[in-house]
C-alpha cells in the first residue's frame, strides 16, 4: 500500500464523517524517513485546500496562520517562507505557494499529518469513535514514511494512538514505544499548540525542542 492508495481510504470516510462539500486533507512534506512525524487532529474548512475547485496538494493547515510560528520557533520553516505566510491573508495562499511551503517542509526532513483526515466545516469536536476509525490508516501511513520519531499533538489523539489514557501535562517529555507490523517506534504526546491551546504554544516548543536534540542529529537551540 502507497499514500495514494490510503488517499483512497481517507476520501471514503469524508463521505462518512466529513463535510460534504469539502474534500479530504490528507498530509505533506518528507515521505522518506523523515526525522519527525507531526501527527495533528482533523482539519477544518480553514484549510483551502479542502476546497473543492482547490487542484493542487492537499496537505494540512494550507491558508492558515498561527499553527506555522511553532515551525518557526523549531527552525523548521525558511524565514522568508513564515514572513509571507504572517503578511498574506489565508485565501491568497497559491497552490504554487502551498507546494513552496511543503517543498521547504520537506527539505527540513518533517512530515505533518491528521489523525483524522475528515474535513468538517469548523473546530467541531470529533468523537473518539470516528478518529478510531482512522488509526488502522495513520498505522500503514506511518509504516510507509518510516519517521525516526512522532509526535502526538493533545490528549485525545494521544490516547487514541497509544491506546491508554493520556494526560500530556503529566508525561511530557516521555518516550512510548509502540509496535506497529514488527516495527517499534518513537512516540511522544505534547500539547495541542493552537486554537484553545495556543497558550500552550510555548509548552509545546519546548517539549519539541527537546524531542528533536534527543533523537536527531539536527540540533534546534
Amino acid at each position: 500500500m502507497t499514500l495514494e492508495d490510503l488517499k483512497i481510504e481517507y476520501d471514503k470516510l469524508q463521505l462518512k464523517y466529513g463535510a460534504k462539500e469539502l474534500d479530504s486533507i490528507y498530509n505533506g512534506g518528507c515521505i522518506n524517513n523523515p526525522n519527525i512525524c507531526f501527527v495533528f487532529m482533523n482539519p477544518t474548512g480553514k484549510n483551502i485546500a479542502s476546497r473543492k475547485e482547490w487542484k493542487g496538494i492537499k496537505s494540512p493547515w494550507i491558508g492558515t496562520k498561527n499553527i506555522w510560528d511553532l515551525f518557526n520557533e523549531l527552525n523548521l520553516i525558511d524565514n522568508n517562507i513564515y514572513t509571507k505566510i504572517k503578511t498574506i491573508k489565508g485565501v491568497d495562499w497559491s497552490e504554487e505557494f502551498a507546494k513552496e511551503v511543503y517543498d521547504d517542509i520537506e527539505k527540513h526532513k518533517v512530515f505533518i499529518t491528521n489523525l483524522g483526515k475528515c474535513t468538517q466545516l469548523d473546530a467541531r469536536p470529533l468523537p473518539d469513535s470516528v478518529y478510531k476509525k482512522y488509526l488502522n490508516l495513520l498505522e500503514k501511513e506511518i509504516e510507509i514514511i518510516n519517521p525516526k520519531v512522532i509526535v502526538l499533538f493533545g490528549n485525545q489523539v494521544s490516547s487514541i494512538v497509544l491506546n491508554e489514557k493520556i494526560s500530556v501535562s503529566t508525561c511530557r517529555k516521555k518516550e512510548f514505544i509502540k509496535e506497529i507490523n514488527n516495527k517499534k517506534y518513537k512516540f511522544y504526546s505534547v500539547y495541542y499548540p493552537v486554537g484553545n491551546g495556543r497558550f500552550n504554544i510555548d509548552k509545546s516548543i519546548e517539549d519539541i525542542r527537546y524531542i528533536m536534540n534527543t533523537n536527531i542529529k539536527e540540533k534546534v537551540i
